[in-house]
C-alpha cells in the first residue's frame, strides 16, 4: 500500500554495509523500513532516538526501502547475507520469511512483555500469521472504506456517497458524464493494486474466503469473475483515468487529492496525505459500499515488526517492544494511519470526527466482514507484488480476458493452499 519516493541509503560495498555514509558497526542495530515517505521515516527516525536514549550504548541504523522495490530488495539483501535484525513486515511477506526460518518466533518474547497485557484481541491474532504463531507483532491493521471529494458530487448533482456497489458505479459514470475531463472512480492497476480486485470479488461474493475447504480458490468462481469485470468496466468505460493502468498508492492517491477523480478506495493512511492538500473538509469517508448480497467483506493489510534469526536477539526484542509500547504505538498508529494495537487507544480524540466515520463504520456493523489475506502462504509476497499486477494489466488493457487470468490467480493460489495445508497435517 504505501507511500514511496524516499532515497534508500544502503549500498553494498566489499560486502559490508554501508548506512548514512558510514560503515555500520557489529554492535549496531539493523531496522529496515519498507514503507517510507520523508515525514513518516522523521518520526520513525524520533522513535529510534528515544530507543538510543535508552538504551545506552546501541546505536540503531535505520535502512528506508521504497514500497514499489521493497519485496525484491529485501529478499536480495536476506539471500546475499546482509545483516538485518529488525524488519517492518506486510502479512503477506511474513509466511516467506518464517518458513524458511529467517525470522524468529516471538512467543517467549511476548510472554515476558508486560506490555503484551494491554494488546487487543484482534493485535494478538493478527500477530499470528505464521503457523499460528506470532512471527512478527503487528503494529496495527489498514482497513479499507470509500473515500470521496463532495464538492464533486455535488458539482455533478449527487447529494450522497453510494452505499452499494451499483449506486458507487452509478456515480462513477455519472461524474465522469457530468464533469468534463474529470473521473469518477481513482482505480489502481499498479503496484499494490490487488486490493481493489480482491474487494470487488468479496462484495459480489458476499465474503471474503480466498479458498474452499479442499484449499481450491474462489478467484474462478462466477462471483468472482463477475467482480473482476467491474473492475475492467471502471477501467475501459473510462470512468478512470486511462494512465491509471499503472497507478500505485502515491499515483491514485495524487489522483484524489488534485481533483481528477471524485472516489478512492483506501486505507486511513491517506488521511495525513489528503488533509495537508485538501483540507479538513475536502474530503470524507464512507464504508466499503455493500455488494449484492447486502454485505462487503473489507481488506485488511496488517504490518509489524520481526526480528531475524540471525541477529542479536535481545537488543533486537528491546527495540521491537520499545516501538510497540501503548504510547509509542498510539503516535505511530495516529500518523500511519492504522487501528493501534492497545486496549484504549480507540478513546483517544484523534479518532474523533468525519474524517475516520468511513473506517469505524466498518467496525461497528455486522455487514462488514473485515478479512486479512491468508498469510499463511509463502507464496503470497509473489502473488501480491508480482503475478497479479500483470495479471490486473493484462486484464485492463485487454491483452488477456477476465477468464484467463481468474484461471492462473486460482491456479496459482489452490496450489499454495494445497501444499500448506498438507504441510499442516
Amino acid at each position: 500500500m504505501k507511500t514511496l519516493l524516499f532515497t534508500v541509503a544502503v549500498v553494498a560495498l566489499g560486502g559490508s554495509l554501508v548506512v548514512g555514509g558510514r560503515p555500520a558497526r557489529a554492535e549496531d542495530l539493523q531496522l529496515v523500513e519498507v514503507s517510507p515517505n520523508p515525514p513518516r521515516t522523521e518520526l520513525l527516525k524520533s522513535l529510534i532516538a528515544g530507543f538510543e536514549q535508552a538504551n545506552p550504548g546501541t546505536h540503531v541504523n535505520l535502512i528506508s526501502l521504497p514500497w514499489d522495490t521493497a519485496f525484491e530488495k529485501l529478499l536480495t539483501m536476506v539471500q546475499s547475507g546482509q545483516t538485518i535484525d529488525v524488519a517492518e513486515l506486510p502479512d503477506r511477506w511474513v509466511s516467506l520469511y518464517a518458513a524458511n526460518h529467517q525470522i524468529e518466533d516471538l512467543s517467549p518474547y511476548l510472554a515476558k512483555w508486560p506490555g503484551a497485557q494491554t494488546l487487543t484481541q484482534s493485535a494478538v491474532e493478527m500477530s499470528k500469521l505464521g503457523n499460528d504463531k506470532p512471527y512478527f507483532l503487528t503494529y496495527g491493521a489498514y482497513i479499507r472504506a470509500l473515500i470521496y471529494n463532495p464538492a464533486m458530487f455535488k458539482a455533478a448533482g449527487l447529494d450522497k456517497p453510494p452505499q452499494t456497489l451499483d449506486e458507487m458505479l452509478h456515480d462513477a459514470q455519472h461524474i465522469t458524464e457530468a464533469l468534463p475531463g474529470k473521473y469518477g472512480f481513482c482505480f489502481r492497476g499498479g503496484r499494490g493494486g490487488f486490493v481493489e480486485w480482491w474487494q470487488l470479488i468479496s462484495d459480489m461474493r458476499g465474503d471474503g474466503k480466498w479458498f474452499d475447504s479442499s484449499g481450491n480458490s474462489t478467484f474462478d468462481t462466477p462471483e468472482a469473475i463477475q467482480g473482476m469485470k467491474i473492475g475492467v468496466d471502471i477501467y475501459q468505460k473510462g470512468w478512470s483515468p486511462k494512465d491509471s493502468v499503472g497507478w500505485g498508492f502515491n499515483e491514485s492517491v495524487a489522483g484524489f487529492y488534485s481533483g481528477t477523480c471524485a472516489m478512492l478506495d483506501s486505507d486511513p493512511d491517506v488521511v495525513d496525505t489528503l488533509t495537508t492538500h485538501m483540507g479538513a473538509d475536502g474530503f470524507a469517508s464512507t464504508p466499503i459500499p455493500l455488494g449484492p448480497k447486502g454485505v462487503a467483506a473489507p481488506a485488511v493489510g496488517i504490518f509489524g515488526w520481526a526480528m531475524f534469526s540471525k541477529t542479536q536477539k535481545d537488543k533486537s526484542w528491546a527495540l521491537i517492544s520499545y516501538l510497540s509500547t501503548l504510547e509509542n504505538n498510539l503516535k505511530w498508529a495516529k500518523f500511519v494511519g492504522v487501528i493501534p494495537i492497545h486496549k484504549g487507544s480507540d478513546k483517544d480524540p484523534f479518532y474523533a470526527g468525519p474524517k475516520y466515520s468511513g473506517w469505524f463504520g466498518e467496525l461497528d456493523s455486522p455487514k462488514y466482514v473485515l478479512t486479512p489475506p491468508p498469510g499463511q502462504l509463502k507464496e503470497l509476497g509473489y502473488f501480491f507484488d508480482t503475478l497479479s499486477v500483470q495479471g490486473s494489466q493484462q486484464m485492463l488493457t485487454g491483452q488477456k480476458s477476465v477468464e484467463d487470468v481468474a484461471a492462473s490467480w486460482a491456479k496459482y493460489l489452490s496450489a499454495a493452499q494445497k501444499k500448506w495445508l498438507a504441510g499442516t497435517h
